[in-house]
């Protein structure tokens, strides 16, 4: 072989070394076009166009595999080898969607009116927009990217100055209230405590011991506030004295309206129904007057279990009372009266709820009372 021969074959296999050729193995490094091919299984095959994803890669070198369409709700934006399309991005719930996503092009979200987030910002969720204070004005409203910028303005107190003179007025005035309460507490409390000493040394009346009556025979008699007799009570009359004891001190004959308990106790009409069941339940709305506190137990009372009533608490005051009251119309059938719910009531001590209910019903014509002497026998 020549010299000329052989300098020319190690030039050559110089530039080989140097510059591998597309797609040829060097060593452990396989050089493939960036921009439109991809490596798969040692050789470099043409990427799929934008919108595509690769279902089968190729099998010669330079070639284009077989490219499909991505499916609804996938993309991809630019030339790929993918196996796969991606995945469309959904906007949150604080966001609204600009653009809809396509083949080519995933989903551009933004914040909702009200709401901003930095561009340089990773938007995981949208802050809401500041308002400018009462002593600042808006310089740029605010957008979806950018949150309001705001200037204050020349002679206006700042809101943590308005603040404090606020807070300080207010424990000024509450102060002042007390103080003022307590006066009219201590001016109240001295002249009752003066109103009580005097009626009691005027309704005490010394009874004077006549001559050659027994020590027994008087007595220190209280005198009712607005009485003017003097009551005198003499051994004279044993039976009349002891009889005017007895109307004096026997709880009896207290007045209804002095004795609290005495309206308590008075028996409740019974209530008879004009029209059955329907005029039943035409009165389910006057129960709506029961205090909240009382429904639980209320319902409790007509046996209506805890958890029918638990499952009610998302109902509406009216709805959950009209619901439960049907509910036990329909468990006690024919046995269901008003004269029961108020039994109901009664035992609650909810009285006034009772007459309340027994007068909107007789006044609406729904029920009418029974005779008292019947109720009585």
């Amino acid at each position: 072989m020549s010299t000329k021969v052989l300098w020319a074959s190690l030039a050559v296999l110089q530039l080989v070394v140097a510059y591998p050729q597309h797609g040829v193995k060097t060593g452990r490094f396989i050089s493939c076009k960036k921009d439109t091919e991809y490596l798969h299984n040692g050789i470099c095959c043409a990427k799929c166009e934008a919108g595509q994803y690769v279902q089968t890669p190729c099998t010669e070198t330079g070639k284009k595999g077989t490219c499909e369409e991505c499916d609804y709700g996938t993309f991809t934006e630019h030339a790929n080898g993918l196996k796969q399309c991606i995945k469309c991005t959904q906007c949150p719930p604080d966001q609204e969607i600009v653009r809809v996503c396509s083949h080519t092009q995933d989903t551009l979200c933004r914040c909702k009116p009200g709401r901003y987030c930095h561009p340089d910002e990773a938007c995981e969720i949208c802050k809401k927009c500041s308002r400018c204070n009462s002593d600042e004005e808006v310089v740029k409203n605010c957008t979806s990217t950018s949150n309001t910028e705001c200037k204050k303005l020349p002679g206006k107190t700042s809101p943590e100055a308005d603040t404090t003179l606020t807070a300080v007025l207010t424990v000024f005035f509450v102060v002042l209230f007390l103080v003022l309460v307590i006066i009219i507490f201590i001016l109240w409390r001295k002249k009752w405590r003066t109103a009580d000493s005097n009626s009691f040394n005027e309704g005490c009346i010394s009874v004077s011991k006549p001559h050659g009556t027994k020590p027994s025979t008087y007595a220190n008699i209280y005198k009712p506030q607005g009485k003017e007799e003097t009551i005198n009570l003499y051994e004279s009359n044993p039976s009349s004295a002891s009889s005017s004891q007895h109307n004096l001190t026997d709880p009896a004959e207290t007045l209804p309206w002095e004795d609290p308990n005495r309206r308590e106790e008075e028996p409740f009409p019974t209530l008879i129904p004009k029209n059955g069941v329907e005029s039943l339940v035409a009165c389910f709305e006057f129960f709506e007057e029961l205090n909240v506190d009382f429904h639980n137990r209320f319902f409790r009372k007509l046996s209506i279990e805890d958890n029918e009533i638990r499952s009610k608490d998302h109902l509406s005051h009216e709805d959950r009372i009209h619901y439960l009251l049907s509910y036990w119309v329909e468990k006690k059938g024919k046995e269901a009266s008003l004269n029961h719910l108020l039994r109901a009531l009664l035992d609650l001590n909810q009285r006034r709820t009772a007459e309340t209910v027994m007068e909107k019903s007789i006044q609406k014509g729904f029920y009418e009372l029974e005779s008292l002497s019947v109720g009585d026998h």
